[in-house]
């Protein structure tokens, strides 16, 4: 196994990049460790076979606890941490306490266990967010630096602002490297929670022949999950000395121009896009982390559906959004390969990560 010396812990593995990112390391023959609150993983159950769950060792989690989060990272002899534990901003801002306790608190906790396991550590990423930036105004250069004015507008914003303060003190004053990494718009099979999640529901409605109302329009820049897990991961094996916070960057298009794009794999059933602006204004195009690891994964958004929408035809089956806001399109249990892997195609998607996108990599 060409990765077999390295034990990954990853936090909030249950979440839709979590999930990708154990089904990128288990492919690259690592050793992971998957922690959640929960001990339901219907996410990664949703993009991997059942040999690929059963070489991942699950372990309940809660890092507001501090005591459990050292314990887990010392006794599981962990070599690399992928830190993606957290509330969204609606939940945030729904019960502000419980966001920082999850979102800083639970940070901090990561940053103790990773400082206490000493050289032990080789890598460390974590998730940061786009929402660290404010008003669109403020930022008249673009693709806005990693570098510019943070100016968060939303509690979630102020919690990841906090996190990327805390990574440099740490790095400072203990030595704790690390690389912060800052989504945009993550779509792929597993992400149905948040006001972004609607790109990655209207193509799964498209292919199940169903009708979608996107609440947004304007400029979005699109990453592809698969993309986005194994630029964490990437980060994590960089060998990075210090604490940078990264912006993820892709092409960027409209939603409009997406709506236009799915409409092949949808069969020509419409795909309504809203009248709001996206929750965060499309600032950046290109890959941003490049300093750390070089070139990483990029699929341009205009091939992506397509190849999602072939292999996911006849696969989609309806469940309850647990965000409460919109329907979730899923494949439903019981099988021994990923549901999209069993849709009759030729064009297999195993053992290439890219599930909803596909093949030239964006400009």
């Amino acid at each position: 196994m060409p990765h077999s010396d390295e034990t990954f812990l990853i936090t909030g593995s249950f979440g839709c990049i979590g999930a990708w990112v154990l089904r990128t390391l288990v492919q690259d023959g690592a050793r992971v460790v998957a922690t959640d609150l929960s001990d339901d993983p219907v996410r990664p159950a949703l993009v991997m076979s059942e040999e690929e769950l059963a070489a991942v060792e699950f372990r309940q989690l809660d890092v507001t606890d501090r005591d459990a989060v050292v314990r887990m990272v010392a006794e599981s002899g962990t070599t690399h941490v992928i830190h993606l534990a957290g509330l969204q901003v609606p939940f945030c801002r729904a019960n502000p306490t419980l966001g920082a306790m999850v979102n800083v608190v639970g940070t901090v906790n990561i940053c103790e266990a990773v400082k206490e396991a000493g050289d032990r550590i080789r890598g460390f990423s974590y998730a940061s967010s786009q929402a660290v930036f404010g008003v669109p105004e403020l930022y008249p250069e673009r693709p806005v630096p990693d570098s510019a004015r943070l100016v968060p507008d939303t509690l979630y914003g102020v919690y990841k602002q906090a996190n990327e303060g805390t990574l440099r003190v740490y790095w400072e004053e203990y030595g704790v490297s690390s690389v912060g990494l800052r989504p945009y718009i993550v779509y792929g099979v597993a992400r149905d929670q948040g006001m972004t999640s609607d790109i990655a529901k209207a193509i799964l409605a498209a292919v199940a022949g169903r009708p979608y109302t996107l609440r947004f329009d304007g400029p979005v820049a699109l990453q592809l999950a698969a993309d986005t897990a194994r630029i964490f991961i990437a980060c994590a094996r960089s060998g990075h000395r210090g604490a940078a916070a990264c912006n993820l960057r892709n092409d960027v298009v409209t939603v409009q121009e997406f709506v236009t794009e799915l409409s092949p794999v949808s069969g020509g059933r419409p795909v309504v896009d809203g009248q709001q602006p996206p929750p965060v204004s499309a600032r950046h195009g290109r890959l941003g982390p490049a300093l750390h690891i070089g070139h990483g994964p990029a699929h341009a958004p205009a091939a992506g559906h397509r190849r999602h929408g072939r292999p996911l035809r006849g696969t989609a089956g309806r469940q309850p959004d647990r965000s409460g806001t919109t329907g979730r399109l899923s494949h439903g249990p019981g099988r021994r390969k990923p549901a999209y892997e069993r849709a009759p195609h030729q064009d297999r998607l195993h053992p290439r990560p890219g599930i909803l996108g596909s093949g030239s990599p964006g400009r």
